[in-house]
Formats: C-alpha cells, structure tokens, sequence
C-alpha cells in the first residue's frame, strides 16, 4: 500500500452524502486519504464523520480549510482487549475519577494550550459547538481527570450511534501526573461500555500508545464494514 498523497481534492457536501460516489470513488483509492473544504456549517462536519472521515485543520493561502482524512488504516478498541496496567490500576484505587460533558469548550482551550500549532482551532472549535441538537444520533463529548485543581488528562470526540471517535487529547508532561493520561482513556473506555457504545474509533494506527492500551488495527475496508454496522 502507498502512502502517497497524490493531490489534495475538494469534498463538498453533495458527494459526501453520496454513497454511490464514495464507494465508487472515495473508498478503493488507496493512494488518497485527505480532501479538503472550506465548509464549516455543522451539516458538512456531521456528514463528513458519519462518512467514516475524521477532519483535521490546516492553513492554505491565508485560508483556513477542513481536511477531512478517510485513513488508510484505523485503531479500533475492542473492550475485551483493554490492557489496563499496574500502575493505572493504583491510580484508579486511589479514587481517581473521569468527568464527562457534552460542554467540550475548557477540554478544547487545554488542548491548544497544550500542542504546539494545534490542528483544534476556535473556528473548528465553533463547529463542533454547532452540531449540537444538529442530527439526534450525534454527540460531541469531552472526558477529563483533575488533580490538585488542574486538568491533567483528557480528550473530545464524538458519539454517532453505537460509536465513539476520538479527535483529539492531552496528558500533563509534569512527572507526578504520569499515567494520567492512559488513566483517563480506561475509564473513558468503562464508560463508553457502560452506555452502550461499542465501537472505540482511536482513528491514526501509528501511535504505540493505542496498542498498549490493547486496539487493534483495521485497514480502510474493513473499518468501513465496521463503521456503517454501528452507525447505521
């Protein structure tokens, strides 16, 4: 498989509400994974994330677009393989506890401050605000840890029916937070199996953290095959 960006493309809403086209088009080009539009509406973004495509920010020209990635492999959580270590257990014996919110704005805000030319801009930000009450079988959700009054761990993503895709995250760098951060998805991951959503979308399989956590890998077609039996 090539991991040649051959061109980056425009997507617009009529074809990527368009089944035909994206199995025809879309899907079997594996030498392709970003597209880009400057359509920042609620009604593109949910389309493009029920289309199996996560998006991402990037500047062109002055302009700031949407680059929605259909990747060429996924990291999928299976509950029964969650690898919970030692040292996260002892966190979670000591009480350590997970917010969760459909109020993403404070997780968003940290998460800039966090990385370095951050991809989670205020305008992406907007839109993900915007989708709320949009389409009833989509959901944004931020989940977090606080210590000592600061937040240490965390993420936002996205909820489409028996799914749950991450977008983006954070765990502090100070020594005495460490393991926050694999603390935080654990209990994430309990919780998203307490409420019925069965399919974790970690998206990106190149991440060692994601497979100690115990994901396995899933090339594009059979995420696809995935992805519409638990969002459809």
């Amino acid at each position: 498989m090539s991991d040649i960006q051959l061109g980056i493309y425009p997507l617009h809403y009529e074809q990527v509400t368009d089944m035909a086209f994206l199995w025809q088009q879309v899907y079997p080009n594996m030498q392709r994974n970003y597209y880009w539009s400057d359509d920042y509406t609620p009604e593109y973004y949910i389309a493009q994330a029920q289309a199996g495509f996560i998006a991402v920010t990037d500047i062109y020209q002055g302009m700031e677009l949407l680059l929605p990635e259909i990747q060429f492999s996924y990291a999928l959580l299976h509950y029964d393989n969650l690898h919970t270590s030692r040292k996260v257990k002892k966190l979670l014996d000591r009480g350590v506890e997970l917010t969760v919110t459909s109020d993403i704005d404070s997780v968003c805000e940290k998460i800039r401050s966090y990385h370095k030319n951050c991809w989670l801009t205020p305008a992406y930000q907007s839109t993900l605000n915007a989708t709320k009450n949009v389409e009833a079988d989509f959901q944004m959700l931020a989940a977090y840890i606080e210590e000592e009054e600061e937040m240490v761990a965390g993420e936002v993503g996205y909820i489409i029916g028996e799914s749950y895709t991450s977008l983006s995250g954070l765990s502090s760098r100070q020594k005495r937070f460490r393991n926050y951060g694999t603390a935080q998805l654990v209990l994430l991951a309990h919780f998203l199996h307490e409420h019925g959503i069965d399919f974790w979308n970690l998206g990106q399989s190149y991440m060692p953290y994601k497979f100690a956590l115990g994901a396995v890998q899933y090339e594009r077609e059979a995420f696809l095959k995935a992805w519409f039996k638990h969002t459809r």
